[in-house]
């Protein structure tokens, strides 16, 4: 069986830049142990498939070990391919998910995507979260569905070296790194060592708690974050209720087939 797959990089305006995304279009579900198989050779942070329906899209993501129930970056890569490859023309596009309704809106300046805002709370932190920060110090650790730790500076974030054996057994999804931004409203890194990936580059899902947060904090409903991983790139947020419009844009890296 052959199946089109589509390497596209996600919040990035050239290749190389944000985070690069498996997506798979299907014409039906496969099983749950085939498309796990698929996102692990792909081997990168995530691998969307979606089936086109008379209705709306089901949507799925998987890292390189599990299913996950939302992520950001993977839902605007398969946004992309649905509208260059799908023959889909409408203004939106509602993708079904784990995580409720998703819905896309084609822009000039890419996608916009409507997600779940999660306002991270202030917790009492795992002995293994501090430890996996060394000698770096939190100013304010939270949790929402990863933990959120707040450092003092843009240069902590950057500087940041975690022991990722400390993460592997933490009871949240992962670890997201923040701090108030010079030139943006606020920076991050996600770590999620217990999903196969120990540095995700750009981060649509977190941004769902990074966003409520630094909106609170600095008084904006409107707010443009930098992820600073190796490869980087710019999210932009706009906080509406209980929801985060995530913007960007994305940009084919390869297509082929994969014979399974």
């Amino acid at each position: 069986m052959k199946i089109k797959l589509y390497q596209v990089d996600a919040f990035a305006n050239k290749v190389f830049e944000g985070n690069p995304a498996a997506v798979c279009p299907l014409e039906n579900w496969l099983h749950d142990s085939l498309l796990q198989k698929i996102a692990e050779e792909n081997n990168l942070s995530e691998t969307a498939f979606f089936v086109q329906t008379d209705k709306n899209i089901e949507l799925r993501w998987f890292t390189p070990s599990e299913e996950v129930n939302l992520c950001g970056h993977a839902t605007l890569a398969a946004a992309y391919v649905l509208y260059e490859y799908g023959h889909f023309s409408a203004p939106r596009a509602i993708f079904d998910t784990k995580s409720g309704q998703l819905v896309v809106t084609k822009i000039d300046a890419g996608f916009s995507m409507d997600f779940p805002a999660s306002m991270p709370q202030l917790v009492e932190p795992p002995a293994a979260l501090s430890l996996g920060l060394g000698k770096i110090k939190a100013q304010t650790i939270l949790a929402g569905f990863d933990y959120v730790v707040v450092l003092d500076s843009v240069e902590e974030v950057i500087d940041l070296n975690p022991d990722f054996s400390q993460w592997l057994n933490l009871d949240l999804r992962g670890v997201v790194v923040t701090a108030k931004g010079t030139d943006v409203d606020f920076v991050s890194r996600c770590f999620f060592p217990k999903l196969s990936v120990n540095e995700d580059p750009v981060t649509g899902s977190a941004h769902c708690e990074l966003a409520p947060y630094w909106g609170q904090r600095l008084g904006l409903s409107v707010l443009c974050g930098r992820q600073l991983s190796q490869r980087r790139g710019l999210v932009h947020c706009k906080l509406v209720e209980d929801r985060v419009i995530l913007t960007g844009n994305a940009v084919e890296y390869m297509s082929g087939e994969i014979n399974v």
